[in-house]
């Protein structure tokens, strides 16, 4: 059996609604951070997670969050790959998958973690992603349409992101040594020569990043909650 960590790196979370740290505003009576963890600390299988929190965070973290004996908690770095490569610094030799999460994405499914886990535990590395429901275009500098991509060949990414823990590690040291920055970790993996697959993600699995995303993923969990309860 595979031995799981998990990196949300929140270390440069955008304050976008009302100057707020996003992870941290609520949802449904909750922070937002705390439903992200939910379906991964549910888990028996997996045995480290690690958050990156902006440095002025770190050394009093809320309760809530360290409540759970695997989650550690590291100063995040300007950019996303910095917040990654601090957290994956802080996960022990012995994990051999590595399952990356974005912060705003309260709504990931256990099948989702499922399939993406089962893949990089057989040495894959693997995203979560849906088709695309609309019409591409691709626009030039002056606003005209250069291109209408083939939809049947388009997929809209997600998190989480699964890897085997070496090949992780050898893309994030590779695009720091060459200065590579990039806002999305199977990006450097295909760069630095890995294979990426795609697993069926979730509909549901929004990334909040306005007000109205807010909104709607209150609206989802309670629906999720309503159906579980008994």
């Amino acid at each position: 059996m595979s031995r799981v960590a998990i990196l949300i790196p929140a270390g440069g979370a955008g304050r976008r609604m009302g100057g707020a740290f996003k992870p941290f505003l609520e949802i449904d009576g909750e922070p937002m951070l705390a439903h992200t963890l939910r379906p991964f600390l549910e888990r028996d299988d997996i045995e480290w997670v690690v958050v990156a929190l902006p440095p002025e965070m770190v050394t009093e973290p809320p309760v809530w969050l360290c409540a759970d004996p695997r989650v550690a908690v590291v100063s995040g770095g300007a950019e996303r790959g910095d917040s990654v490569r601090n957290a994956l610094a802080a996960v022990p030799p012995e994990a051999d998958v590595i399952l990356v999460h974005d912060a705003a994405r309260p709504l990931v499914t256990a099948d989702v973690i499922d399939r993406c886990i089962v893949l990089a535990g057989e040495g894959r590395s693997a995203i979560a992603a849906i088709r695309a429901v609309d019409t591409i275009k691709e626009v030039d500098d002056g606003g005209r349409v250069a291109a209408t991509p083939d939809r049947r060949r388009l997929w809209a990414a997600q998190t989480p992101q699964a890897f085997p823990a070496a090949v992780l590690r050898n893309a994030l040291a590779r695009a720091l040594e060459e200065r590579v920055a990039s806002t999305d970790d199977s990006a450097l993996v295909d760069r630095f020569g890995g294979t990426v697959v795609v697993v069926e993600g979730h509909p549901e699995n929004l990334k909040v990043t306005t007000v109205a995303d807010l909104a709607i993923a209150e609206v989802l969990l309670r629906q999720r909650r309503t159906v579980v309860a008994p």
